[in-house]
């Protein structure tokens, strides 16, 4: 006779509000708190924190008598994403020179590599702004692409470094077995492998150049302004609300990205 056997489930204990918790909760109200208010007052009709009334005007505004600040904007996003792919490009095949070839400076080459990321940005900016004047390159558009892509360059070294740090070399090797070249392994293996890493450094890069002031402000020439600096110009004579929803335009572009690029990146991730 079979015996019944019943089982209970385990009772489910509700775990105090802890240290960490409270940590976490505080950190999500402090990096989203200044969102909301954006948000919100992006909507006020007059300007500073008195609420009048919900209005539009903002957005009008910024839509159709902001052509300085669009000009400001379109130059950002320009320099982000020839400065990205330049980059992505330089930092995947350095990244994939350095794992697959041994040499005697190599050690050297990825302590230098990392120097941009460790050093202040005032020190690059100066740097850069030095090497431009020395060598004759006109301050402008070309010069803040150059900078950027300077600074861009470790970053996406280190992500690509770190997806061939995991990768398995006995399929480099089985493709040589079966009669591969170098630049058939490079096009068909090993970069379809770093594809996360690539795309994951290209996103990088394109984040830090559109936030990017500091560098940016040392080695920008006249006409070649960018979005923080046209902003930085505008807060030094007060805060317009037009910057609010501005914002408030990217935020949801940015959401909006992301969530695009999620089950992509998802799909890339699971079948690199």
């Amino acid at each position: 006779m079979a015996n019944n056997v019943m089982y209970v489930p385990a009772k489910i204990i509700k775990k105090p509000f802890s240290f960490s918790r409270l940590v976490f909760v505080f950190a999500i109200v402090f990096l989203f708190l200044p969102l909301i208010v954006i948000t919100i007052y992006s909507f006020n009709d007059q300007k500073g924190m008195d609420w009048s009334k919900f209005s539009l005007r903002w957005y009008i505004k910024l839509f159709s008598e902001s052509p300085d600040l669009w000009r400001a904007f379109w130059n950002s996003i320009f320099i982000a994403l020839t400065s990205a792919v330049t980059a992505t490009v330089i930092g995947t095949l350095g990244a994939i020179g350095v794992n697959w070839y041994k040499f005697r400076l190599r050690n050297y080459v990825q302590v230098i590599t990392f120097l941009p990321m460790i050093l202040p940005e005032i020190i690059i900016g100066v740097s850069l702004l030095i090497f431009f004047a020395g060598v004759g390159i006109k301050l402008g558009l070309g010069s803040i692409y150059l900078a950027h892509t300077t600074f861009n360059l470790p970053f996406v070294f280190l992500m690509v470094m770190a997806r061939l740090d995991e990768f398995d070399y006995s399929i480099i090797e089985a493709a040589k077995d079966l009669g591969a070249t170098e630049i058939q392994t490079l096009l068909k293996v090993i970069i379809p492998v770093s594809i996360p890493g690539i795309i994951s450094g290209f996103l990088t890069a394109v984040t830090l150049s559109l936030e990017d002031f500091v560098i940016t402000f040392f080695v920008s020439g006249p006409g070649s302004t960018t979005l923080p600096l046209y902003i930085y110009s505008m807060i030094r004579f007060g805060v317009s609300p037009v910057i609010n929803a501005l914002s408030v335009v990217m935020i949801v572009g940015t959401v909006i990205l992301t969530l695009s690029l999620r089950k992509f990146l998802k799909f890339i991730a699971a079948n690199g």
